[in-house]
């Protein structure tokens, strides 16, 4: 089976990524990040969701706190009960700065040890909350730099970067994720959960993943307050 990174932060587009990797009959190696996230909750949702599909997980500690200039790292309050016009207006001050360039920057180091020449990622450019690096066009830049910066890709064996759900609205994405048997009550999606995990319910990933489930008829099994 060809080896592919698979970048797995607990929440459902992760977790639906991970199940779309594994059935196009990759070995998954599970890359989840300790970042400073005041959500670190995720990443217990992010270890079983490894052992569930059979992926070897690996979790980096870094701190990007030491930049703060996110809700997610630093003492800046998370937006609750914004309208969907107002999500997408401007980059939202959740967008924590690089961090997919960060990520997908290990990642690719974790590729070339292991001889992975596939990584997936599972970001979103339509239901998403304006984030500049969930777009097609930083994605092809990034996979772009990957060839041209690393000794596997130098030496001909290029590296291809999958977004299997970057052109799916968070209703099609559930809906892929349940035919591939993805749980999604082991997921963690809120960025201001409580204990347990207890998603808020009015952060922006919140209403947009409530929002998701209502449109394909399901009940979400996340725990809200």
């Amino acid at each position: 089976m060809p080896k592919a990174v698979v970048l797995l932060s607990g929440g459902m587009d992760s977790a639906t990524t991970l199940a779309i990797a594994r059935s196009e009959g990759f070995e998954c190696l599970a890359l989840s990040f300790a970042y400073g996230q005041r959500h670190a909750l995720e990443l217990e949702a992010a270890r079983a969701l490894a052992r569930r599909f059979g992926a070897r997980q690996e979790t980096v500690t870094i701190d990007l706190r030491a930049m703060g200039g996110s809700a997610l790292t630093a003492d800046i309050a998370v937006p609750k009960d914004r309208s969907l016009q107002d999500m997408g207006k401007d980059v939202p001050v959740t967008y924590v700065p690089a961090r997919n360039t960060i990520f997908l920057s290990f990642a690719l180091g974790w590729a070339e040890v292991t001889g992975a020449r596939d990584i997936f990622l599972g970001v979103n450019a339509l239901d998403y909350s304006g984030y500049p690096d969930c777009r097609p066009e930083y994605i092809a830049a990034f996979q772009r730099m990957a060839n041209l910066g690393t000794r596997a890709g130098a030496g001909g064996q290029g590296f291809t970067v999958h977004t299997p759900l970057i052109a799916l609205t968070k209703k099609e994405i559930i809906a892929r994720g349940l035919e591939l048997g993805v749980d999604f009550g082991m997921t963690v999606s809120c960025y201001d959960p409580a204990p347990g995990p207890v998603a808020c319910g009015h952060c922006d990933a919140c209403l947009l993943r409530l929002k998701a489930f209502a449109e394909v008829g399901t009940k979400d099994p996340a725990t809200y307050r």
